[in-house]
């Protein structure tokens, strides 16, 4: 894992003068971003806990690239002297992007200006690479009653709660239907990735997900992490994407098959972890947090329901 004294080897590979300062790292879920200042500037360097390829990183990379030229606020991406995307420091490869100073993670931000950055974001038109990851349109099926049961062998402060949920998680997954590669989308959307900046704006962060996808899916993502089931803002968004020409379309249920199973995927994930840790490991207080935002804030049939009334209600 990178650490403060690889500061001045990352410097020297992307050629950015002299270190100050690299600061403790802020984590997130697939990996954690550190704050190097030099004399030439701040810069973030990215390090991801998977392992990640050149080749992946420079399709990420020139999908980012596209997409701020067309006006999305997103930081800019910086290569080696060599041109590449990646820097090895020991075992470690990471990236450089400029640094950004953001806001949040909030999902009040403002709707109109939230539809308007995705229109642009869908309208970034590069070519789809392979199928979309199951990730995005596999159910978990029969791997919820595996949970239930072993949440309540062990006792977890979430058992009843899924047990209750169980047959909601079904019917959700009963609406999943496949979903056509159509063009390279971001599939992170979340307020934790899309924020507001403290000079104004947004910027769009963390596109180590994009892929291939469907924009429809993508925008039924942001109606409901950023509508929250307020539907002027619902309104609000998906006529800010139609007006600055978002191809995607919101028709029906299926739209949100993406929604459903990106969630139940983090749920799971979630729930695996801590009953995999031993009793009282520090590290079930950051699987709970998960875990509690999915049950306690996770889509419903009602939600979807919801959000379909509002984007076809009057203005």
């Amino acid at each position: 894992m990178l650490g403060p004294e690889a500061a001045d080897q990352i410097a020297e590979a992307y050629g950015l003068g002299d270190v100050v300062q690299m600061t403790e790292p802020v984590r997130g879920e697939q990996g954690q971003v550190w704050r190097l200042v030099t004399s030439t500037g701040q810069w973030a360097v990215k390090e991801t806990f998977d392992e990640l390829s050149e080749d992946e990183a420079s399709r990420s990379a020139g999908f980012q690239r596209a997409a701020q030229a067309a006006g999305v606020g997103a930081p800019a991406v910086l290569t080696t002297a060599t041109g590449a995307h990646l820097a090895t420091v020991d075992s470690f490869a990471g990236r450089l992007y400029g640094w950004v100073d953001l806001c949040g993670p909030y999902v009040n931000i403002d709707p109109a200006a939230v539809g308007h950055l995705v229109a642009v974001l869908h309208r970034t038109i590069v070519p789809a690479w392979g199928q979309p990851h199951p990730w995005y349109t596999e159910p978990i099926g029969g791997g919820w009653d595996e949970l239930v049961a072993q949440s309540n062998e062990q006792r977890a402060p979430f058992a009843g709660t899924l047990a209750a949920l169980r047959d909601e998680l079904g019917a959700l997954e009963a609406m999943l239907r496949p979903m056509a590669a159509l063009q390279t989308c971001h599939l992170d959307l979340w307020a934790d990735n899309l924020r507001a900046t403290a000079e104004g704006g947004l910027c769009l962060i963390d596109w180590d997900n994009c892929g291939p996808a469907d924009p429809s899916r993508e925008v039924a993502l942001i109606l409901f992490e950023f509508g929250r089931g307020d539907h002027r803002r619902l309104r609000a968004i998906y006529e800010s994407y139609l007006d600055r020409g978002g191809p995607g379309r919101i028709n029906g249920e299926d739209d949100f098959s993406m929604l459903i199973a990106q969630l139940g995927h983090i749920g799971e994930m979630h729930m695996r972890r801590w009953l995999a840790l031993p009793p009282g490991a520090p590290e079930r207080v950051r699987e709970e947090a998960g875990i509690d935002e999915f049950l306690g804030d996770a889509v419903r049939r009602s939600t979807i329901e919801d959000i379909l009334d509002a984007i076809a209600g009057p203005s």
